[in-house]
């Protein structure tokens, strides 16, 4: 991929001469992937007038080696990035649109050309399988691209006026500073989903990573320097668990923070969105799901199968779209069931970066032992596990054998709790009506699934279901041109396709008199 050239900046060249917030990177290495990459220091921010930051340490989850240590920043740091942010806004803003494409352009190309370095920092961080690294990368990247050519697309509106005195038209604005906190299971994807629209919009954005998962925040920060982002554009704030909650403090109180867009569980949403409220900030959420995954007895079995593989057990299970329930209709459930096992079983447990294997671990030990308590419950209460159900011996990590689990009825703990792991609960059901209303019965609603050969029907449940998505004959249904997001407690806002840039832009009416 070739770079684009850099854009006429008019002026903007200058943000680092007048800026008094401003600090460049730190020659400082926080972690040198194989093939070369480094990883810079993003606590700049920390020497004006504070006290430096210590550090915390990053863990590979799938032999908890020590990777790295990174900043560990407070609230004073927290406040410095959101005034690093808001200096940075007016020339930012001005840059046109085609200007700041071009950078995002830039920024895309860079990522495809360090792919295998930030494949490997995704699956040393976050556990999961170099492949599906490699395909996070492209995911991520993509958001760039799209949204560079998005950002000339924010269109206003000439409105006809009921007055012969009066000309009335509306224009798109920029919201303003932004801040993200993403998740750990798709450490790039979750921040260039938030951060591309946003900075095509006209905003910049202070990005909290996870604290388990800040190298590839680290490493797109790296990449956009390298592309020519001024760093008062995008900052990022690392810290440790401990921290979290006075970082997340400051984002949410902040007067000058005019958005957060949030992805993660329920309740820090719920907690977040009431935090936002003193200052009426405008919020994205993406919540918690607990998505069904309805085998109609008309289904191709193997297909269906091979479904439930790419979104159960994709990332060990840990994807808020994974299937939480699958319902599987009486007919064809014994027939199903011995497909998924046998698909299952062919699935290779490890490291990420070993060759061959498809399940990495979980990603730390309140995440193994959620799982595990879902399971042990279910048994519990009568459910059989048909594979799996234990943890795979003679690794240093959080790795669970890939689960299969039968005699489940819809009120045992995965109709209520999203279970995060590689645990494939199996619910056999009766008629189109029963399926549609069990897996309706939960407060959440992002994504959900369908497989049949009839097409009336797939409308007909797709349109019943209550979830903001729907796959039907598909397992696999994100992608960067299409509005990702759920109802109910799964969330608000969009992000992705022609929607998620509008998350970003807010419309001014404008009336013109005395004509």
């Amino acid at each position: 991929l070739k770079a684009s050239p850099m854009p006429n900046w008019r002026g903007a060249k200058n943000i680092k001469a007048t800026n008094p917030l401003h600090r460049s990177f730190s020659n400082a290495c926080v972690y040198r992937a194989p093939g070369g990459f480094e990883i810079k220091e993003a606590h700049s921010h920390r020497h004006h007038g504070g006290n430096d930051a210590r550090t915390y340490a990053v863990v590979d989850p799938g032999n908890l080696r020590h990777l790295a240590d990174v900043a560990d920043m407070d609230q004073d740091m927290a406040k410095q990035a959101v005034q690093v942010c808001h200096a940075g806004l007016p020339k930012w803003t001005a840059l046109p649109a085609q200007e700041r494409g071009v950078l995002l352009e830039r920024l895309h190309a860079l990522m495809h050309e360090n792919k295998d370095d930030l494949a490997h920092i995704i699956t040393v961080e976050c556990g999961k399988p170099l492949t599906e690294a490699l395909g996070e990368v492209s995911y991520a990247a993509a958001f760039f691209k799209w949204f560079a050519e998005e950002g000339k697309r924010a269109y206003g509106n000439v409105i006809p006026s009921p007055s012969s005195q009066k000309r009335l038209m509306t224009i798109k604005q920029p919201v303003g500073v932004c801040a993200a906190v993403t998740p750990w299971n798709f450490p790039s994807a979750m921040i260039t989903r938030k951060l591309a629209p946003a900075l095509a919009a006209g905003c910049t954005m202070v990005v909290k990573p996870a604290e388990d998962t800040p190298l590839s925040a680290l490493a797109i920060k790296t990449l956009a320097t390298e592309a020519g982002f001024p760093d008062e554009v995008v900052q990022i704030v690392t810290s440790s668990r401990n921290k979290t909650p006075q970082v997340g403090n400051v984002l949410c109180n902040s007067s000058l923070v005019r958005k957060l867009s949030f992805t993660g569980s329920t309740r820090v949403g719920k907690m977040l969105a009431s935090k936002c409220s003193h200052t009426v900030k405008r919020l994205s959420l993406e919540l918690g799901g607990n998505a069904p995954f309805i085998v109609f007895n008309d289904a191709d079995v193997r297909k269906a199968a091979q479904g439930v593989m790419a979104s159960k057990f994709r990332n060990s299970g840990q994807t808020c779209v994974c299937a939480n329930r699958i319902f599987v209709q009486a007919n064809i459930f014994d027939d199903f069931q011995q497909e998924l096992y046998n698909l299952v079983s062919e699935l290779k447990v490890g490291h990420g970066l070993e060759p061959g294997v498809t399940q990495g671990p979980l990603i730390n030990k309140q995440g193994f032992e959620k799982a595990m308590l879902h399971i042990s419950e279910a048994v519990s209460e009568g459910a059989e596990v048909v594979r799996g159900g234990a943890r795979v011996p003679d690794l240093n990590g959080y790795f669970l054998q890939p689960t299969i689990i039968a005699t489940v009825n819809k009120d045992m703990i995965f109709g209520s709790e999203e279970t995060f792991g590689p645990v494939a609960p199996l619910i056999k059901f009766c008629d189109e009506e029963e399926a549609v209303s069990w897996a309706n019965d939960t407060n959440a609603g992002l994504a959900a699934y369908v497989f049949t050969s009839d097409i009336h029907r797939a409308f007909r449940v797709s349109e019943d279901l209550e979830y903001g998505m729907v796959g039907i004959n598909e397992g696999i249904i994100s992608t960067e041109t299409a509005p990702f997001g759920g109802i109910k407690e799964s969330g608000l806002g969009r992000e992705g396709g022609k929607e998620g840039i509008e998350e970003y832009l807010t419309t001014k009416y404008m009336c013109f008199g005395g004509f």
